[in-house]
């Protein structure tokens, strides 16, 4: 009897073994990234008195939201092995198309709707380049980073272009939802919709699929560059919104706004453990990392360290999660398999 106990608790420490390993191979990086803003909660709580405070807190949702809508759609992005350079660009030539439509009388819900139609359309011209003319995405995003960044500039001769108060589009930058600014409220939708569509529709599976096996994915009867396209149109529409957030938060559309944002939202994705070389993705981890990202920058102010050691933490932070990518949690991965 004691013989079968010894025998039946070993296999029940050989499956519980098992069943860990598997699901670290699965979400390794997921539970890294949350031990990580673990220890930066931890930290600035201990050296920055107002860290935890509500306002504050407040104030990193609503800065952060922008930057949360888009990496939810740049997940997608990355997932298919591609990439998207120009979402700081659209970011800005978003606010500033804002700003000057409403600025010459039309009316703010019309504005609204041709900024997103904007980054739709930019996001149309990036899929069209990089998955049917078979150019790199990396090429292609890079140059519409530049032509939208210049046509941003020109279009408003380098100077701000402020925003009524009283138009109803102020309230997505400014306003508050049950307390919680709108911005983090429209935040957490889309990741809560990024996370349904990646994980529980066949959208979803294809866009891994396309990272992970494009040519099977052909194979199989699925329009590949199709997925490619609508991948990159949701890319341009979330960074129309964002810049719409931005601008509106600050009362002003500005050609200089989303400068290094593109890095931002790339370090918080592949932090969140979505692989650069595609096939791989994590929209929770995506989250995890925006806040992360987040809460270090207001941790740094706060505690008045010099603000251009944030660019050195992303720096660092995306080297160091491609590393962690294609070095140590790729083992897990390998083992399950």
């Amino acid at each position: 009897m004691s013989s079968r106990s010894a025998v039946h608790s070993e296999r029940v420490v050989t499956t519980r073994s098992a069943r860990t390993h598997a699901f670290l191979g699965t979400h390794v990086q997921t539970v890294a990234i949350g031990g990580m803003l673990l220890a930066v909660l931890v930290v600035f709580s201990l050296t920055a008195d107002t860290f935890l405070s509500t306002e504050n807190v407040l104030s990193v949702l609503r800065q952060n939201g922008p930057a949360l809508i888009v990496a939810v759609a740049m997940t997608f992005v990355i997932t298919t092995a591609g990439i998207d350079l120009s979402v700081g660009s659209v970011l800005a030539l978003s606010g500033s198309l804002l700003a000057i439509l409403i600025e010459h009388g039309t009316s703010p819900t019309l504005a609204f709707l041709a900024v997103l139609a904007l980054g739709a359309l930019v996001g149309v011209l990036n899929g069209w380049f990089s998955c049917y003319q078979g150019i790199p995405a990396f090429i292609v995003t890079l140059a519409t980073l530049g032509v939208i960044r210049g046509t941003a500039l020109r279009s408003t001769n380098g100077y701000s272009i402020s925003i009524p108060e009283n138009s109803w589009v102020g309230f997505l930058g400014q306003g508050l939802i049950a307390g919680i600014p709108v911005a983090a409220v429209l935040a957490v939708a889309a990741a809560v919709l990024g996370w349904v569509v990646y994980a529980k529709t066949p959208f979803g599976q294809y866009v891994v699929g396309l990272g992970s096996n494009r040519e099977s994915l052909r194979r199989a009867g699925v329009n590949v560059r199709l997925v490619g396209l609508w991948v990159y149109l949701i890319s341009g529409v979330a960074a129309s919104l964002a810049g719409v957030l931005v601008a509106t938060r600050l009362g002003s559309g500005s050609s200089n706004q989303g400068v290094g944002f593109e890095l931002t939202v790339i370090t918080a994705v592949v932090l969140g453990g979505t692989s650069l070389f595609g096939g791989r993705g994590s929209v929770l981890g995506t989250v995890l990392g925006v806040l992360t990202l987040g809460l270090i920058e207001n941790g740094l102010d706060l505690s008045h360290v010099n603000p251009f050691y944030v660019q050195i933490v992303q720096g660092a932070s995306l080297l160091a999660a491609v590393l962690a990518n294609t070095r140590l949690f790729s083992r897990f991965s390998t083992a399950k398999s």
